[in-house]
Order: structure tokens, then sequence, then C-alpha cells
């Protein structure tokens, strides 16, 4: 059965409130919301790349983002 043959008509949409109230799981294990800080040592080259690529938004933000992209990209 393909996707678009699936019926979801009887399924409410979950809403924002509940997605709030949801609870991450990474490996089974509930993970709290927001960001930590962490030490983290990389490559030269590795930190040169993305201090290039993040012009204002900083090279914090953009390797997060790209490691989250990662991330959602893998579990599909």
């Amino acid at each position: 059965m393909k996707d678009e043959d699936i019926d979801l008509s009887d399924i409410p949409e979950v809403t924002e409130e509940q997605m709030q109230r949801a609870v991450l799981r990474v490996a089974g294990k509930p993970v709290e919301r927001g960001q930590r800080h962490v030490d983290l040592l990389l490559d030269a080259f590795i930190v040169e790349y993305f201090e290039a690529q993040a012009g204002e938004q900083g090279v914090q933000v953009l390797i997060n983002q790209v490691l989250a992209e990662y991330i959602h990209n893998r579990d599909r």
C-alpha cells in the first residue's frame, strides 16, 4: 500500500500544545528540550570551513543546523 492510499480522515491533527508536552527520546532515553553547552575538539579544517560558510548566523548555529539535519535525514 502506498502512503497516498491510506485514509487519514478520521485521525485528528496533532496540536502545538500536544507537541509541547511530547517527550523527545533518543535511543529510548528522554532528552531535555533546549541547548547544552559542550566543549568540542574539531579538526582545524572543519572549523575553517564552517567559519567561511556561517556568515552572520555564526559558526555554532551553522554546525548545530548541519548536525540536526544529518540526524533527521539518517533516521528516515
